[in-house]
């Protein structure tokens, strides 16, 4: 036997369980009913899988008892069972849990409802075990272990682990339960009738069967109903039933947004239960995440997380599709080449998108709480999924100049579009504030023109990549010349840029290594000067996302604008027409690059010659 310490964080959660931070304590059976139904999934998969696998599957089924006489609680399964390594992993530690978040969420939250809901939310709902038991024993056996393993502990830091023989194939947790106590909110949970309540609340939906002796003699009696609810008519399943449900297969204790159901019949035949989650999951945006829906064949569970029947973009969607037609021993690489699971796929994902669209238009809150959660996921649909672009397009919300606090669609935005207004103007920034100074808005904000303001990482990519939106073209503020003058102002322009050709020729050479061109600009109205870039130039931010994934790209020159109308532009004007020797203008023309940089939020090349430029030509001043 050996005696090992929990992980640090561990620890402190142990603590903060022992020491009832929940009023709810029955969390933690329907926790280890969860796990012990995830445990029997899995041994039926990988039986699937590997053939070779020796593992008694004829009666697969979740067992609970109780004896009074010892004050014990026994969840058992007959399940895949763990290894010492998996046991030391899963249990000793939980670093890969979020443990640190979990504190510091548990600390900030003053609801004891939502304190209960961040047990499933952080994967660690086997330590609720401790909030009613003083000591936990598990013991667990592998198919392929020739050995069990037992693990105990009385969560007070420490636990020991040893090798044990003849254990059953699954695993049994045992919990020697702390006396009843009414005002720790602590029941009597070697009742029976308290148990068959918890379940009945908690997993009645479970495909395996969950059974309980009720008596000292008595035979164990199947305690949950062990009806599909996919199967089931709509009419006869209750809001609660669904949202246990969608708790089930998410591990997320929030209610879900929305609830998708679907049928199909004829020539191939499946059902979809689905769910929209009203909170983004922690690993939305990690590489390791997990994403798909749970695949069922004529409701024997096949795979967990089949990722062939959602796209990348819609991964927040759970729930499972159960299919009719397909072969029990289907494979993902299989999967990946079967046409039925393709149209599959496509009528899901219709599906899903045009329930958010009538959550648009028939609950616009729940709406805002899908966007806010989920929209930087969606748009990624945008460069991935080109059928249902347009879709995507019509239940996107974007930030706009139009108004600071209200999201704006799409169409909203082509409706306010002036008469003669052929794009929808947009440009791409770290934040709205950064957005909003630009001085690229200038000449638009002074003109009317409503401007998209996009802060997500992947509007950098998705709005070169569509076309554009009923029409209308998408143009950026920031590249490219944006055509905002009347015929009259064209014929100004035309001659301000003659007056200024030899100036602009001049520091078009002088700033060769930093720009590919000066010109003047039709896009400021109070900045002297701004930095734009061609038409089908990458962003700054775009190339450094590049540069961040280590691939090399030539160095991107971009262009310097000015503002013919401003003071320090005119003087320059003047100052080069007045003298033959230019060189004492350069380090002015340097400041005005550099500051036209800065003004974007951009970064200095050489930012100690800036300094050292700026600190000379502020001492001449004096």
């Amino acid at each position: 036997m050996e005696t090992l310490e929990f992980q640090s964080e561990a620890r402190q959660l142990l603590q903060l369980m022992i020491h009832s931070i929940y009023s709810n304590k029955d969390t933690f059976l329907r926790e280890l009913v969860s796990n012990a139904s995830d445990a029997l999934d899995k041994l039926r998969l990988e039986t699937f899988r590997d053939k070779d696998l020796t593992a008694d599957t004829s009666d697969l089924h979740i067992a609970i008892e109780v004896d009074r006489e010892q004050r014990t609680l026994t969840v058992r399964d007959n399940g895949i069972g763990m290894t010492r390594d998996d046991v030391v992993n899963l249990i000793g530690t939980i670093a890969k849990s979020g443990t640190a978040e979990f504190l510091t969420r548990l600390k900030e939250s003053k609801d004891a409802a939502a304190s209960q809901d961040l047990i499933g939310q952080f994967g660690i709902g086997f330590y609720s075990t401790f909030m009613v038991a003083d000591r936990v024993t598990l013991v667990t056996r592998h198919p392929r272990s020739a050995e069990g393993v037992r693990w105990e502990s009385g969560g007070e830091g420490t636990y020991t682990i040893e090798e044990v023989e003849d254990a059953p194939q699954g695993t049994s947790v045992t919990l020697h339960l702390k006396p009843a106590d009414d005002e720790d909110h602590l029941p009597e949970y070697t009742s029976t009738a308290k148990v068959t309540e918890i379940v009945k609340r908690y997993a009645d939906f479970i495909t395996w069967p969950i059974r309980l002796a009720k008596g000292d003699d008595a035979e164990p009696e199947v305690i949950n109903s062990r009806k599909a609810l996919w199967a089931r008519p709509a009419s006869e399943v209750t809001e609660e039933e669904y949202a246990e449900f969608y708790r089930h297969v998410s591990h997320d204790w929030n209610k879900p947004l929305d609830t998708i159901r679907m049928k199909a019949e004829g020539t191939f035949e499946y059902q979809a239960l689905l769910f929209i989650p009203s909170q983004a999951p922690l690993d939305l945006f990690m590489r390791e995440r997990k994403r798909g829906v749970q695949l069922y064949v004529k409701r024997v569970f096949i795979m967990d997380d089949c990722e062939e029947l959602m796209p990348e973009y819609l991964r927040f969607v759970k729930g499972v599709v159960d299919a009719q037609d397909l072969s029990l021993n289907v494979s993902r690489e299989i999967l990946q080449q079967d046409r039925q699971i393709q149209l599959m796929r496509r009528r899901l994902v219709k599906k899903v998108l045009s329930t958010v669209k009538t959550m648009m238009a028939d609950k616009p809150e729940d709406y805002a709480t899908f966007w806010r959660e989920f929209g930087a996921a969606v748009k990624e649909g945008l460069l991935a999924d080109a059928e249902n672009r347009e879709a995507i397009l019509g239940i996107a919300s974007f930030d706009s100049t139009h108004d600071a606090e209200e999201k704006t669609t799409l169409a909203r935005y082509v409706e306010r579009m002036k008469e003669d207004q052929q794009h929808i103007y947009y440009m791409t920034g770290d934040s709205r504030a950064t957005v909003e100074n630009s001085p690229h808005l200038e000449a638009l904000r002074a003109k009317g023109f409503e401007v998209l303001v996009l802060t997500d990482p992947i509007d950098e990519m998705w709005v070169d990549a569509v076309p554009g939106f009923e029409g209308k073209t998408f143009q950026s503020v920031a590249k490219g010349q944006v055509d905002l003058e009347t015929e009259e102002e064209k014929q100004e322009a035309e001659e301000r840029r003659k007056d200024f050709a030899d100036l602009l020729a001049w520091m078009t050479t002088t700033l060769a290594e930093q720009v590919k061109e000066v010109r003047l600009s039709s896009r400021l109205t109070t900045s002297p000067a701004c930095v734009v870039g061609d038409a089908h130039d990458l962003t700054p931010t775009l190339e450094k996302m590049y540069r961040a994934m280590g691939q090399e790209l030539p160095p991107v020159k971009r262009i310097l604008e000015l503002n013919p109308a401003h003071p320090l532009v005119v003087g320059l004007h003047g100052a080069f027409a007045a003298t033959e020797d230019h060189d004492g203008l350069a380090g002015t023309v340097e400041l005005l690059h550099g500051m036209a940089l800065l003004a974007e939020g951009g970064e200095l090349t050489d930012p100690a010659r800036f300094v050292r430029l700026l600190s000379d030509h502020l001492q001449r001043s004096l």
